[in-house]
């Protein structure tokens, strides 16, 4: 199949995934063609079979604001005349469906489908602001089909916009043997012997509530022996480094700032803090369970779908810093408990969320789509 994939190339839970299902359907012997504003950050590698477009901007004096999904639809259609695209698979509703949609009518005689995949904050936040709620509905209701991460997301599309549209939950993956490489060079050893290590990897904007993160590893500090690394980057940065100034752990706290993987990363924490005020499925949990490290998340959204609560992580209110400091010690002091863990999280990553498992739901759907008009 020739597919065409839509996504923000930054380092977001949807990028992420969108680029590793290109990566995977092109190993697949499928044809891809990524559609983006730059390269996706995990895009790092031309495999066989793949190619990047780039969306050109432009500047005018009468255009207060670039005329952004224009253009995405302009080189969309484009790039599908050039390349033969069969579909167009786009990752985050808005713009991109909108986009993908009126590519499709640029370029009749192609009979693009589109497949929109719903991440999250498309549809929690974006996507039901009151100025883009019709647009989102008539996006999902319009596009041949539409995934979703969660089951959570699935019924707050369902909710926020009272579309009538059959959502299929295809999960988000991973790749098992990546969490098996060495740690990077970026992670300085620990300063004692036995010192725990806690980690948090996000965009840093204000649903991450990262604050709590600062304040869940202050109170551990105050029982154990620990540091934190902060891996990624984005508004929330110098709040991070203030608060953790505030209570007397910035000296434990090392910021990586953003990387291509977070594999590698993950090889050196004992512990993911993730106490999201919401997740439609948590990526980076995923991750953590794959490399053998115990979540310690918001029980919230589409998290209860992968972090198993009492067998591969803990999960607690948004905002009870104090029950997840709890939770983070009693695992960290209990070396029986803490194996289980590990051990239950790596398994559990391997058995439902394996990129051999999912990839093949993805190749279904677009055979049934296109097979729809036959």
């Amino acid at each position: 199949m020739r597919i065409g994939i839509a996504c923000y190339p930054t380092h977001g839970g949807s990028g992420v995934v969108a680029t590793e299902l290109g990566k995977h359907l092109a190993e697949d012997g499928h044809e891809v063609a990524f559609i983006s504003y730059s390269m996706p950050l995990r895009l790092t590698d031309m495999p066989a079979r793949v190619s990047f477009h780039e969306v050109e901007s432009i500047e005018y004096p009468l255009l207060r604001n670039f005329p952004y999904t224009l253009a995405f639809a302009s080189k969309m259609a484009a790039v599908a005349r050039l390349k033969k695209l069969q579909i167009l698979h786009v990752h985050y509703a808005i713009p991109f469906t909108p986009a993908a949609l009126l590519a499709r009518q640029i370029a009749p005689e192609l009979d693009l489908k589109v497949i929109t995949t719903l991440h999250g904050t498309d549809v929690t936040i974006v996507g039901s602001h009151p100025s883009l709620v019709s647009v989102t509905r008539i996006a999902i209701e319009a596009s041949d089909a539409v995934t979703a991460v969660s089951h959570f997301l699935k019924e707050e599309a369902i909710r926020r916009f009272e579309v009538n549209k059959h959502i299929e939950v295809i999960y988000n993956f991973v790749d098992p043997d990546r969490h098996e490489y060495p740690p990077p060079h970026c992670i300085p050893p620990c300063d004692h012997p036995g010192q725990a290590t806690l980690m948090h990897i996000s965009n840093f904007r204000s649903i991450k509530r990262i604050t709590d993160v600062i304040a869940t590893f202050a109170l551990v500090c105050e029982k154990l022996d620990a540091r934190l690394i902060l891996v990624g980057g984005g508004p929330d940065s110098c709040r991070a480094l203030r608060t953790a100034s505030e209570l007397g752990v910035a000296d434990r706290v090392q910021f990586i700032g953003v990387v291509p993987r977070v594999e590698p990363l993950l090889r050196t924490a004992d512990l993911l803090l993730l106490p999201s005020r919401n997740e439609s499925f948590g990526l980076v949990a995923l991750e953590a369970m794959a490399s053998g490290v115990p979540v310690i998340a918001s029980d919230v959204g589409g998290l209860p779908e992968g972090v198993e609560h009492g067998v591969t992580g803990f999960l607690a209110p948004v905002g009870d810093t104090e029950k997840m400091a709890e939770y983070a010690i009693t695992l960290l002091t209990d070396q029986a408990m803490f194996a289980s863990f590990a051990e239950a999280g790596r398994r559990r990553a391997v058995d439902r969320f394996d990129y051999h498992k999912i990839i093949p739901q993805y190749e279904a759907l677009y055979e049934r789509v296109l097979g729809q008009e036959a």
